[in-house]
């Protein structure tokens, strides 16, 4: 009795294992192995179009480049300068929006839409249209700017200066619809009661704006902080389709950087070691964070 009952848990435990077979092998194959052999390329130079023949052994070379690499440097101050503006630009406007659509508005539901519409549709497709409104010559933007008088507009995508910025105002743009759902949610569960409290305390609406809701919507914040910032430092669709990282440099982020050394330059060692520089960045960060939500979470 006891072996048969042994014989139908050995045969339900393979039937489980064979169920997650699947997901184990695609995990096996396409984030294991690709994440280690990419930690070997860190100590490796690999010209990929002579297959495995030709990897070489080059020891800590790539790792010493980095520190030499004037690009690298341009690259990580204005992903830190995107990073810097575009999270915090985000997380207001979409606060500022969530709050508004959370009174009575008439047809809130289209307008949520609207502004949700931008993050779920193809950043490629979005960079194009953007790209055409931010022509400098012909572009309906610095058309409009001409026609109230402004007889030198900025030149946006092909001037140094703008370039950056332009981006910047488009990824805000497209990420204030993801902020303004996340911070809905948050809303919901504020109490009344708190509201109702602060109003017999005499409070006004931006009094209660600044002591209760944004102090309720902390969790809220730290979530979308971190997804942002992890997301800003990987930013590359954009760079790539609307500027590819000029004029001069001037929009050159990491995760384009790695691009142009990995498949333009044929440094898969080098550009290994930095995409692992650029998981250390992120880490870092997230790790600042997390014990930073704790401390949140305390005072809270």
């Amino acid at each position: 009795m006891v072996r048969q009952w042994n014989n139908q848990r050995l045969r339900e435990h393979i039937a489980g294992y064979l169920f997650i077979l699947p997901n184990l092998l695609g995990v096996l194959f396409f984030i294991i192995v690709p994440l280690v052999f990419s930690f070997i390329l860190i100590f490796m130079d690999w010209d990929y179009l002579k297959g495995l023949d030709g990897l070489s052994f080059t020891g800590f070379d790539n790792i010493i480049l980095m520190f030499k690499d004037d690009y690298l440097l341009t690259s990580l101050k204005n992903n830190v300068i995107f990073t810097a503006v575009t999270v915090p630009a985000s997380m207001a406007l979409g606060l500022v929006v969530a709050v508004i659509l959370n009174k009575h508005v008439y047809w809130r539901n289209v307008w949520r839409t609207l502004f949700f519409l931008p993050y779920v549709s193809s950043l490629v497709a979005i960079s194009i249209v953007w790209s055409v409104i931010y022509n400098s010559s012909s572009g309906p933007l610095n058309s409009f700017l001409r026609s109230m008088g402004i007889q030198n507009p900025p030149g946006w995508l092909a001037d140094p200066k703008w370039a950056l910025f332009s981006i910047i105002i488009m990824v805000v743009w497209t990420y204030i619809g993801y902020t303004m759902v996340l911070y809905m949610a948050g809303l919901q569960g504020i109490s009344k009661d708190l509201y109702e409290a602060s109003e017999i305390d005499g409070a006004g609406a931006i009094h209660q704006f600044i002591k209760v809701t944004i102090p309720m919507l902390k969790p809220t914040s730290f979530l979308i902080a971190i997804t942002l910032i992890i997301s800003t430092f990987q930013v590359f669709a954009v760079v790539n389709v609307m500027t590819k990282g000029g004029p001069l440099n001037s929009t050159m982020v990491l995760s384009y950087h790695i691009y142009l050394q990995a498949f333009q330059h044929y440094k898969m060692g080098y550009a290994a070691a930095m995409s692992w520089f650029l998981f250390l960045i992120i880490f870092a960060v997230t790790l600042v964070q997390w014990r930073s939500q704790k401390k949140w979470q305390q005072h809270f």
